[in-house]
């Protein structure tokens, strides 16, 4: 047992420096590559902003070296290093280690390209090199199959707290999504990690929530609203997974990965010139939908451009996690959705929307309700009043998640342990 705790600390401890760095080296690609607060990695001043203010000969440019990076680096690790593990896949064997050349190759590859402008998420590398990290340590330490396991999904779930700073999703992520179990012997050092985790990122990402919220106040109308509009995110998730799941399916790992790279990303850099909200990890246009600063059209335009650049980059060969596009996904989404509601029962701020929006999404399109709903608090910090219709939607999109992948997938959901057998 001690071994086992001395474990933990030292998993959450590298999780929280591995995610640090990992956010940090973000920034500074983000601030070089489009020249705004060159002297200081964290300021005031959005990617957003910084892209927005950038010439739009500068974001092709910049598109285009995200695209050749892209498709040299993956060609080159597909073509000589071992091949990758997943985290859920590395949790169904004994020994749950990941190759270690290959995830940092992939964690650093991903960066780059989100900090260069690629429209994915960064959340999967902090994941893969936290879980990596704990893999290799548990081995080492000698510790059984399944304390590694429960390590290793720990290592991931600390990761994801570090970067974005969210300690009780990140301890929900690895239990939800990652064990399926809510068992004490995984709880506690899921909660260990992430929460040293997130502490140890405070150091040089520090302590604020990851987007501003304006106060709200509850209404009939948006009750009503979340629990009618959570099955159509549940059934838009579902399709969006899909298609996700085909373009990763069909995306190339040998020579075709540079130029359908370069490509892609091309493409995405002169659609930039016009919106530069698809720029990144999606981060931007939540903030903007969070404070009521997307009109109806032009949320309806970047919720289509959206879609279309993800599965542009997936299927061209490109990595990386989907979270954070996501709920912009779901953000946009929603504000076109409570557009169309205002019309008929005016009074709610299209923010309202967007927040409820992108966990309804979110926690359909990765299967981790009661995750979503947590996330959704922490990254906001909003009332916790606000808990109820983000609740009533995550219910609704989930429920109909549900019914698709039994419709159409037939595949048996398993259920979420709550005690230890």
């Amino acid at each position: 047992m001690p071994m086992l705790m001395a474990v933990t600390v030292c998993v959450g401890v590298g999780a929280g420096l591995s995610g640090m760095c990992l956010g940090l080296l973000l920034h500074f690609i983000q601030h070089w590559a489009y020249g705004y607060s060159m002297h200081r990695l964290l300021s005031m001043q959005s990617f957003l902003q910084g892209v927005a203010e950038s010439t739009p000969e500068r974001r092709v440019i910049v598109l285009l070296i995200c695209g050749c990076i892209a498709g040299l680096g993956w060609w080159a690790m597909y073509r000589f290093a071992r091949p990758l593990v997943n985290v859920p896949t590395a949790l169904k064997s004994d020994d749950p280690r990941t190759p270690i050349f290959s995830t940092i190759a992939n964690a650093l590859l991903q960066i780059i390209t989100v900090g260069l402008g690629s429209p994915l998420g960064r959340e999967g590398a902090p994941r893969e090199v936290g879980a990596t990290f704990a893999g290799w340590l548990s081995h080492r330490i000698g510790l059984t199959p399944q304390e590694s396991r429960v390590m290793v999904a720990c290592g991931a779930g600390a990761g994801l707290a570090a970067v974005y700073n969210v300690p009780l999703s990140g301890t929900l992520f690895t239990l939800e999504v990652l064990l399926g179990t809510f068992a004490s012997p995984a709880a506690i050092p899921a909660l260990l990690t992430s929460v040293i985790a997130a502490t140890v990122a405070w150091v040089g990402l520090g302590n604020d929530a990851q987007y501003s919220v304006p106060v709200f106040e509850l209404s009939d109308s948006l009750m009503a609203w979340s629990i009618m509009i959570g099955p159509i995110f549940g059934f838009a998730a579902y399709g969006f997974s899909r298609l996700e799941q085909s373009a990763r399916r069909h995306a190339p790992h040998d020579w075709r990965l540079l130029p359908g790279c370069l490509a892609a990303f091309l493409i995405i850099g002169l659609v930039a010139i016009f919106y530069p909200e698809l720029l990144g990890n999606g981060k931007g246009p939540i903030q903007l939908g969070f404070n009521d600063d997307v009109s109806l059209q032009l949320a309806a335009t970047l919720l289509v451009l959206k879609v279309l650049v993800l599965l542009l980059s997936l299927r061209a060969g490109a990595n990386g996690g989907l979270l954070t596009p996501g709920m912009s996904i779901g953000a946009m989404l929603a504000i076109v959705a409570g557009g169309l509601w205002n019309h008929a029962f005016p009074g709610v701020p299209l923010s309202a929307y967007a927040v409820v929006g992108a966990a309804a999404f979110l926690a359909a399109s990765m299967r981790m309700p009661i995750t979503a709903i947590v996330m959704a608090l922490e990254l906001t910090r909003v009332n916790h009043d606000y808990l109820f219709p983000v609740v009533f939607a995550v219910a609704g999109s989930s429920a109909a998640l549900r019914i698709c992948i039994r419709r159409f997938d037939r595949v048996h959901l398993p259920s979420i342990t709550l005690h230890k057998e």
